[in-house]
């Protein structure tokens, strides 16, 4: 069953390998500035390319009639107008709108992208300086932004079209500056933040399962055709990088888990992952203009948090062990830890790796994502609901897999002799690498969030606090219970 999805996973993705889906990813508003000077004016032409779901957004906030389009594309050249910053020798100049214009083209599933143009001018003094800057969209920090100048080209054709080589490094430019004489540019110079891509690539397209369903026609045998594409695509979606596969590993590894567990702890990443696909969907259904891409950066943020919480309550446990063994107060160190821990003493206890094993795969994947709201898009609810749950039935199959080849593989090295002299790092190796997997998410959220410093430097700074905190909490926890044990010998 399972090896009959996957390849038949393999062929729908064959099978639609031409559909449309936006290449910078379906969170993205890409937008483009084309400058230009003719005599004493100004000119510059606006571009917004809106992937699939922020369009749904914008065209579900309410009945997209023609009223409502036409309040829309107005509304869009406002809010260029006042976040498109010009200035001319340092004075602020006022860009006047001649016209906008907007228009749908057919993306993941079916769903809508929208593009949208606005042509703007401004009196410009014979000679001038000019600077600009585009803070239109600022909040949206993933896409396409560029400023386009005499001498520079546009690979993009006006965001219709975006070459392959540039789709993971999407140019960043949003601010330029030029001189202006008797009507030409000259000594032009374009810059921005460094590029940012939306993850890795992936095996899975976002819009593979979708195109399935949006298809018409579906007769009983696509509709089984569709639903042993979602296991298999779910399946060969859990072996891509990320999904908190190595977190799983290291969890089950720490905590001595038996088979039941290790399917325990790859439901938990799987509930989480759905249950977040379905909240995710339902937000942004009901919620008109919600930042889809600030919620990505906040789950990074909050995951790194809880997991390095887990990894440091681990590695404190460890080093406790250690000073309590050294102190000859192992018998106590037995006591205080057995009745919370799983079965083999390990320091990291059972609800924790739950807990880390979902936060770990938390993060919704815009494959099923873009599934939920095609779904409600042709009003197929109910049978988006199904293939979402046997999407994550899929990627489930492959964390158990790993999850129980982890254990068996500890099971195989526990019976060789060498095992017992590893044995006695393990669990500090474990706490370590929880703790680092979970400052580099933290990292990672911070940067999203817009927090200034290298990658690094927070890196170092988050393994410093844990490796202090850990330290002396257990040092702390060590010396008292060292004291308990004296008055209790005392009394």
């Amino acid at each position: 069953m399972a090896a009959l999805a996957l390849w038949i996973a393999c062929l729908s993705l064959a099978a639609i390998g031409n559909a449309a889906a936006h290449p910078l990813g379906n969170f993205t508003i890409n937008h483009l500035a084309r400058i230009d000077a003719r005599g004493e004016r100004l000119e510059i032409h606006y571009v917004l390319d809106i992937a699939e779901i922020p369009t749904f957004q914008i065209m579900h906030a309410a009945d997209w009639t023609p009223d409502r389009v036409r309040d829309w594309q107005d509304g869009e050249g406002g809010l260029v107008a006042r976040n498109l910053f010009v200035l001319a020798n340092g004075t602020p100049l006022v860009l006047r709108l001649d016209g906008t214009s907007a228009r749908t083209r057919p993306g993941a599933g079916g769903l809508p992208i929208l593009y949208w143009t606005g042509d703007y001018w401004a009196k410009l003094p014979a000679r001038a300086t000019v600077a600009v800057r585009d803070l239109v969209y600022a909040d949206r920090r993933i896409g396409w932004k560029d400023i386009v100048l005499p001498g520079i080209a546009d690979p993009t054709n006006q965001l219709r079209s975006y070459p392959s080589a540039l789709i993971g490094s999407p140019r960043q430019n949003d601010a330029a500056t030029f001189t202006v004489a008797d009507g030409r540019i000259s000594n032009v110079r374009v810059s921005g933040e460094s590029s940012l891509a939306w993850g890795a690539s992936s095996i899975v397209r976002s819009s593979a399962l979708s195109d399935l369903v949006a298809r018409g026609g579906q007769t009983p045998a696509w509709i089984l055709f569709t639903v042993l594409a979602a296991f298999g695509l779910g399946a060969l979606h859990g072996l891509e990088p990320g999904h908190g596969k190595a977190l799983l590993a290291f969890t089950l590894v720490g905590a001595r888990a038996t088979f039941k567990q290790a399917a325990i702890l790859a439901g938990a990443l799987t509930f989480a992952h759905t249950i977040a696909v379905l909240l995710l969907g339902v937000l942004l259904f009901v919620v008109a203009g919600f930042a889809t891409e600030t919620l990505f950066t906040w789950i990074t943020l909050v995951s790194g948090v809880a997991v390095t919480a887990i990894g440091a309550r681990s590695l404190t446990a460890t080093l406790r062990h250690r000073y309590q063994h050294a102190r000859g107060h192992a018998h106590a160190d037995h006591d205080a830890d057995h009745s919370h821990a799983i079965p083999g003493a390990a320091p990291l206890h059972f609800p924790s790796a739950v807990v880390a094993a979902m936060s770990g795969g938390i993060a919704p994947c815009p494959a099923a994502i873009v599934v939920l709201l095609t779904a409600l898009h042709l009003h197929r609810i109910g049978y988006g609901l199904a293939l979402i749950v046997i999407f994550s039935l899929g990627l489930a199959s492959i964390l158990t897999g790993l999850g129980l080849a982890v254990v068996r593989g500890a099971a195989w090295l526990s019976r060789r002799s060498a095992f017992e002299r590893a044995a006695r790092v393990a669990p500090f190796v474990t706490a370590t690498v929880i703790t680092i997997i979970g400052a580099g998410m933290l990292t990672q959220g911070l940067i999203e969030q817009g927090v200034r410093a290298s990658a690094p430097t927070l890196l170092a700074l988050a393994l410093g606090g844990v490796a202090a905190c850990a330290i002396l909490s257990a040092f702390l926890s060590t010396r008292l219970t060292h004291h308990a044990l004296a008055i209790k010998e005392t009394t």
